[in-house]
């Protein structure tokens, strides 16, 4: 079954600066969009280039997300000469541990990727909103001859420090590489996307895993490592959409461009289809007394109240005179009758009691304004108000950010 190119997907981080969001599961599970899950992204990437061999490395609260994956059949990932594969921690016969780091992650499954002899190996996060198209990636690392190619895009000279940043010659060959630097040399980011060839990346996750002081991670040792030794290492620029959505602001603001056809992320673009699994449910009602606009919504929504700029999962209901604006509401949020809610991110089957208001406006407050965001199963009681920039948890309790 030997591959030209497999893909192995980094999908086992807790997301903590989602807080009450990832309480319960992977980041890449988290909804998206109202129809989608993160992880849909990297996944539809490899079917549209062409990757139909995909492992998918979990570990934190892995339940939801290896359900939703299963056999892959949304992302077409269900072949029988590859196919997505999910891979946990396991315990071996020289013992086992949990993935240390992104390296030693790859390199517990040096067996898997073995097992189809790839020429070329693509690394992937799984908590990345955007479209790439990585064969165009894998052409360009067979061009440079590189041992490594990472893709990179342009950021802000302001951003530059909170990124891994390249330094390139004319022929954007990577000459350096610095991890969060306090004063960049380039504003050329690192997206965390690394395409390997397979015979040297062995050799040095072998090395790496030997090295007792070494945090086995890519950024801070496999890279630095290839630079040293000189191994011709090439960019690959990327000017297209992309968002790292591991905090709730940067979710937030995935979700609503998604309402902005100017933003990049065109959802619709059926030559680039991003595939997820479809909710069983009925179709949409909208009833006699409710408003949408500039909003997207999903199956099995019951919408009678006021709906603006905001994104709604499957199975949401929002009541007569009830008001949602500016906010992100998951599956089975149910929002009672006279309830406003607004620039907010609502978890998985929140209910809004009659007449709560829950978060508020950017100029009515315009001190320590933030989005409120409240846990997966929370449930406000008749008439409550949670003010901008507040986190609840699953018991309506406040919670730090």
């Amino acid at each position: 079954m030997k591959k030209e190119c497999v893909a192995m997907l980094l999908a086992g981080g807790q997301g903590s600066r989602l807080y009450v969001l990832t309480g319960d599961m992977a980041k890449p599970a988290v909804p998206f969009g109202g129809k989608y899950r993160i992880i849909d992204f990297p996944l539809s990437n490899c079917t549209n280039s062409g990757i139909d061999t995909v492992g998918v490395l979990t570990q934190y609260r892995p339940l939801e997300l290896n359900g939703y994956i299963g056999s892959g059949q949304p992302w077409d990932l269900d072949g029988s000469s590859g196919g997505v594969h999910i891979l946990p921690p396991y315990q071996g016969s020289k013992g086992g541990t949990w993935y240390k780091g992104t390296a030693n992650a790859i390199y517990q499954n040096i067996g898997f990727i073995d097992m189809y002899d790839p020429e070329y190996v693509v690394i992937l996060s799984g908590d990345h909103i955007y479209k790439m198209d990585y064969s165009k990636m894998v052409a360009r690392h067979k061009e440079a001859d590189a041992a490594c190619t990472i893709s990179v895009m342009e950021v802000p000279w302001a951003e530059a420090p909170r990124f891994g940043i390249m330094s390139v010659n004319a022929d954007d060959m990577i000459t350096e590489f610095a991890e969060k630097p306090k004063e960049p040399k380039s504003n050329l980011a690192s997206m965390g996307i690394y395409v390997f060839s397979w015979k040297a990346l062995r050799q040095y996750l072998t090395e790496d895993e030997a090295d007792p002081g070494s945090e086995n991670d890519f950024g801070k040792n496999i890279i630095p490592n290839m630079l040293n030794n000189q191994e011709r290492m090439a960019a690959y620029r990327f000017d297209g959409y992309w968002k790292d959505v591991g905090t709730l602001e940067s979710l937030w603001d995935a979700n609503m461009d998604m309402l902005a056809p100017e933003s990049g992320l065109d959802l619709r673009d059926q030559s680039w289809p991003i595939y997820a699994r479809s909710v069983s449910a009925p179709p949409a009602f909208l009833g006699a007394g409710s408003r949408v606009t500039h909003s997207a919504m999903n199956r099995g929504s019951v919408l009678e109240g006021t709906v603006e700029n905001s994104v709604l999962s499957p199975n949401v209901t929002v009541g007569e005179g009830a008001a949602v604006r500016y906010s992100v509401l998951f599956p089975g949020v149910v929002v009672e009758p006279g309830a406003v809610v607004e620039y907010a991110i609502l978890g998985e089957n929140c209910r809004i009691g009659r007449d709560c208001h829950v978060g508020g406006t950017p100029e009515n407050t315009p001190e320590g304004w933030g989005l409120t965001v409240l846990a997966p199963q929370c449930e406000l009681p008749e008439g409550r108000a949670v003010r901008a920039g507040i986190m609840l948890n699953s018991k309506g309790e406040e919670v730090s950010k």
